[in-house]
């Protein structure tokens, strides 16, 4: 059974200018353990998804089952039985954290709420301080008194108090400097080796979520448009949209980096207040034709466990495979 299973999932937002479909039609699963890439351009959706899955934004349609349960018919006093079970580290460690407490009281907080008493907080807090690499009389610390990356795993300390199932990491390391973020990637990959949480790992970074994902999704204007195994997809993307990104990824090799071939988009994202007809991505991909205008395509099965959203057979026009950078997580 699927620790999280996503069907048919709508999020929508009425504005003054008309209906925002923010997500739309999303189905995924993410099996104990595993870790999930989601990948798209800033206002694809990612982070609004991540919400949904907390019931932190409301769902407009659609089912979220954790564990066999669907939480999205559950008020607050359900809400509450099921969150320990998910938990979220958010992108900015320097707005996650209360600078009035100290790191003692905000990671012990969750564990407060759930009824604890005061000395088995004190012995979780140590130990799950231990668990991020931080010394224990880092509790009696303020989180100004840290660096972006110390307060990051703070963060993660944090989210992994009440022991999870799976941790929505959104773009947690973006806001890191690049000298530390590998050191919180393996930080994640060691928890994950040794408490054997699943995450679902959202980023814009695709040299990350390459080295951290099971599997991987790749979302454009609300939609999945690919899905299948990382490896797969970062060895043979086969919508134009996974072949732009994947070319536009840095590359540590400048010989490599001129030998590939470039896939170019022209324009910018539309809005999802007018979205185009047909496949969204239709007005800025280089392959597109007068089909893709008409009809909205569906994910339809490749080989394996590849998934895509095109009419068409367009894996021929992806870019030469680029060897990633390994060396970035060691």
């Amino acid at each position: 059974m699927s620790l999280i299973s996503v069907r048919d999932l709508r999020v929508s937002f009425a504005t003054p200018q008309g209906r925002l479909q923010a997500v739309d039609d999303v189905s995924f699963d993410v099996a104990p353990g595993e870790t999930l890439g989601l990948v798209g351009e800033s206002g694809c959706g990612k982070s609004t998804l991540s919400k949904a899955l907390l019931r932190l934004v409301p769902v407009t349609s659609g089912r979220i089952e954790i564990e066999g349960e669907d939480i999205v018919p559950f008020g607050p006093r359900a809400l509450r039985r099921i969150r320990p079970k998910v938990q979220m580290v958010f992108q900015d460690p320097y707005g996650s954290l209360n600078p009035r407490h100290r790191v003692g009281t905000l990671i012990g907080q969750p564990l407060s709420v759930a009824g604890w008493g005061r000395r088995q907080i004190r012995d979780r807090v140590a130990e799950l301080l231990e668990q991020v690499g931080l010394p224990r009389d880092a509790a009696e610390r303020y989180p100004h008194e840290f660096s972006g990356g110390q307060r990051q795993r703070v963060v993660i300390a944090r989210a992994l108090a009440l022991s999870p199932k799976l941790v929505i990491c959104d773009e947690p390391v973006s806001a890191l400097d690049v000298s530390v973020r590998a050191q919180v990637i393996n930080l994640f990959k060691d928890l994950q080796d040794r408490l054997g949480v699943a995450y679902l790992f959202i980023s814009h970074d695709l040299s990350v979520v390459e080295n951290v994902s099971d599997r991987l999704i790749v979302m454009y204007l609300g939609r999945i448009i690919e899905s299948g195994r990382a490896a797969e997809i970062w060895r043979r993307p086969a919508h134009p949209y996974t072949q732009a990104l994947l070319a536009a990824a840095p590359v540590p090799d400048p010989k490599l980096a001129r030998q590939r071939r470039r896939l170019v988009l022209q324009g910018e994202l539309p809005s999802p207040l007018n979205p185009p007809s047909g496949c969204a991505f239709r007005t800025r991909c280089p392959q597109a034709r007068p089909r893709c205008a008409a009809d909205r395509p569906p994910l339809r099965a490749l080989g394996g466990a590849q998934r895509v959203a095109c009419h068409f057979d367009l894996a021929d026009a992806a870019p030469a495979p680029v060897p990633s950078d390994e060396s970035a997580c060691v």
